[in-house]
């Protein structure tokens, strides 16, 4: 499904209708779409009592035994142990310094030199090899680029019909999805190894692959290779291409609107490094990067399976229906975001921040995204590091936002790049 389709697709049904939901199909699935806050609060609450998660059938087939597919004590185990690693403050704290000279590296290397740039292919392999290293531990240059090109055309085939014939994006992902792992496979037996005799330097790596190979639940049980595999090759899929085009998306709008650039940069200091908790204080910028996503949502919204029978706004949904929330039906409503199309990022200062259940960029309830706020560090670490080199401006000042499956500047955002003289 495309974003701008299912957008238009939406706004007609509620309008037609004048209600929360409405029942469609989609990929051959009876489905109910649950729109607006009330919406949403019924979805984001309803877990386990009424309402499971549901995945298309790529998902499935990808990441079988990962979070997103598995429900009861086995979900519940995998989010704390993935929890840990991803959302503990502790954890985050651990990274601030590892991130901060990843991309300061990245930046000199990519960015420095030049007159010109194309962003999203930039920022695109910059936060793969970053969650590469985050989340596998692999740092291996050849190997990373083996594994991007691999994960880009099962990017392609996210949201196709399931159609597994050969040539078809379908297909083509299912075979990349595949190998990427096979690949991981290897990892995992070679992290164990080096468990078994200590680590490299008598340490274990510290990644997110590393954590479940060594740590069990409270009875012992440790994660099998596959649920392994399974999560990591999810994060890896949700850690980097949502942050990718949320980056680029941030540097066109700073590119499109001088004073906000200007009001990002008042808020940085000169030859300041990313220090423990700086991410915390960069609140404008925070409100920029919430205003873009509340614009372009990466997640365009997921879906749910009732378990029963259930009655919403009027509607009776039968047990095995799919169910559908997208963050337009409320992002761009007028009634919670007023001009809804002005980006305006004082729509998050202070107490006047959103209605709950309508900006939803991170889902909500029990299964909001896990890597939220390593999401903000990254995001904020860059744009840190970019803002405090270079200005810039767009080359196409009109360029188009598509989306396939993701948004993204239609030309990659190509920008002039001057850098700071102070």
């Amino acid at each position: 499904m495309r974003s701008a389709n299912i957008e238009e697709f939406v706004k007609e049904r509620m309008a037609k209708h004048d209600k929360n939901v409405f029942k469609t199909s989609v990929w051959g699935q009876k489905t109910a779409f649950f729109c607006g806050r009330d919406g949403h609060r019924f979805l984001f609450s309803g877990e386990g009592s009424l309402i499971v998660s549901w995945w298309p059938p790529i998902m499935q087939r990808i990441f079988p035994t990962s979070l997103i597919n598995t429900v009861g004590d086995d979900a519940r185990l995998t989010r704390r142990l993935l929890s840990v690693v991803i959302q503990k403050p502790e954890s985050l704290r651990r990274y601030v310094a590892m991130v901060d000279a990843f991309t300061r590296s990245n930046v000199a290397r990519e960015w420095g030199g030049r007159d010109e740039v194309t962003v999203y292919p930039l920022i695109k392999d910059y936060t793969f090899a970053l969650t590469c290293a985050l989340f596998a531990g692999i740092r291996d240059g050849e190997q990373t680029s083996r594994l991007g090109e691999r994960f880009y055309v099962l990017l392609k085939g996210m949201g196709q019909l399931p159609v597994n014939l050969p040539g078809t994006r379908y297909y083509k992902a299912v075979k990349a999805g595949d190998a990427i792992k096979e690949e991981l496979r290897r990892v995992v037996r070679e992290r164990r190894e080096e468990v078994e005799v200590g680590g490299d330097d008598g340490e274990v790596k510290e990644d997110l692959l590393s954590y479940l190979v060594v740590t069990g639940d409270e009875t012992g049980r440790r994660m099998t290779e596959e649920e392994i595999v399974d999560n990591v090759l999810l994060l890896l899929h949700a850690g980097h291409d949502t942050t990718s085009c949320t980056l680029t998306l941030v540097l066109k709008h700073l590119a499109d609107e001088p004073e906000i650039y200007d009001k990002v940069l008042e808020g940085e200091s000169p030859g300041e490094r990313f220090g423990l908790g700086r991410h915390t204080k960069m609140k404008y910028s925070w409100n920029v990067v919430s205003e873009v996503l509340r614009h372009w949502a990466p997640v365009q919204g997921t879906f749910r399976k009732a378990i029963t029978d259930f009655t919403f706004d009027g509607f009776t949904i039968p047990k095995g229906y799919k169910l559908y929330w997208t963050a337009f039906s409320t992002h761009l409503d007028e009634t919670y975001f007023p001009e809804p199309r002005k980006f305006d990022p004082s729509r998050f200062e202070g107490d006047k921040g959103p209605v709950p259940h309508t900006y939803v960029p991170f889902g909500g309830g029990p299964r909001m995204c896990p890597g939220k706020e390593l999401a903000r560090l990254v995001i904020l670490v860059f744009l840190h590091n970019v803002i405090m080199k270079y200005r810039w401006e767009s080359v196409f000042p009109n360029e188009r936002v598509v989306t396939d499956p993701l948004p993204t500047p239609s030309e990659g955002l190509p920008i002039h790049i001057h850098p700071h003289s102070f």
